[in-house]
């Protein structure tokens, strides 16, 4: 057991956190990787962090004078690894010593097995708490997705590995061979999300060409999610535009004929509930009507690269 891992870290005015996350990073038993960090024009002193605080020979940094985003900004930086597993991590995470070493080995005995999550806790200012974050990724008949477990006190009951529909994107393991299959276009990530559901879409691709992704219970990491650990109305106006265009754009690019006609209730149902809501509390947020119709065209254009993917596939079995 000796596979590179290439760890991904995207920063954006992250000067809270990287000190502790490069440092946990580099705390690791497990000592064959390789460090890229893509800082998105921080306005804050993140990279003087970075650069008085760490050898220099220790990681890869680029520094962009724009904000590519989450999905960009990671694609990038994964276009460049050359560790066969790929640590796809957030600066507001902190890792167990033995995260990456759990997660190797258990990548190692399952070759179907392209995306693992750990057990990600609350980290709360400077608290490491029992608080949970998230479990894995569970999707849900309206298609909605949310994190297992988020805000419940870790008594055991996520102790055991189980198969779920994929990992938070703060902390998410892959094989790299898996996302060099479902890339669409040279992107990993879409570009057009930028933000948020990003990892929900991967993982959906993932499924429907045939690679797994499990829970790690042993693989522990801290969360720090900031401004998201208060309420909804904390969260920029942009990114909750992000969120809801990108659902929609998921469910174009991933869902079949047959699923979408047994759940098309559920799924209809939230929408109206989510069109509702922002039409009577946050009125601004509509916008994302506007930005899901602008980017339709290139949504089905990636679903019918998907299913030429799967027919391939299908043809290949045969």
């Amino acid at each position: 057991m000796n596979e590179k891992v290439s760890i991904s870290i995207v920063t954006y005015n992250s000067e809270r956190y990287i000190k502790s996350c490069i440092e946990s990073v580099l705390d690791q038993t497990y000592t064959n990787i390789e460090i890229i960090l893509l800082d998105n024009n921080s306005h804050d002193t993140t990279i003087d962090i970075i650069t008085k605080n760490f050898d220099q020979k220790l990681f890869t940094l680029i520094k962009r004078k724009e904000n590519l985003g989450f999905c960009k900004g990671h694609n990038t930086v994964i276009s460049m690894t050359s560790g066969g597993f790929v640590l796809v991590l957030n600066p507001d995470i902190i890792l167990d010593k033995n995260f990456i070493q759990s997660l190797v080995e258990e990548m190692e005995n399952h070759s179907r097995v392209g995306i693992i999550s750990g057990k990600l806790l609350r980290k709360i200012d400077k608290e490491f708490t029992q608080i949970i974050d998230s479990t894995g990724i569970v999707m849900k008949r309206n298609r909605s997705a949310y994190d297992r477990g988020q805000g419940e006190i870790d008594i055991g009951q996520y102790d055991k590995s189980y198969a779920i529909f994929g990992a938070c994107g703060a902390a998410a393991f892959y094989r790299k061979s898996m996302l060099e299959d479902i890339k669409i276009n040279d992107e990993y990530f879409d570009n057009s999300f930028f933000a948020y559901k990003e990892d929900v879409d991967l993982s959906w691709r993932a499924k429907l060409l045939g690679w797994e992704a499990i829970y790690l219970p042993s693989a522990i990491a801290y969360h720090d999610r900031g401004w998201q650990k208060n309420s909804r109305s904390n969260m920029p106006r942009f990114l909750r535009v992000h969120s809801i265009k990108n659902r929609l754009l998921m469910i174009i690019k991933n869902e079949s004929i047959s699923d979408f006609l047994r759940n098309a209730l559920n799924i209809l149902f939230y929408e109206i509930l989510v069109f509702g809501y922002c039409l009577i509390k946050e009125p601004r947020t509509l916008r994302y009507l506007i930005e899901f119709f602008v980017l339709l065209p290139k949504a089905f254009e990636q679903r019918a690269i998907i299913n030429k993917k799967l027919q391939a596939r299908k043809n290949g079995s045969k």
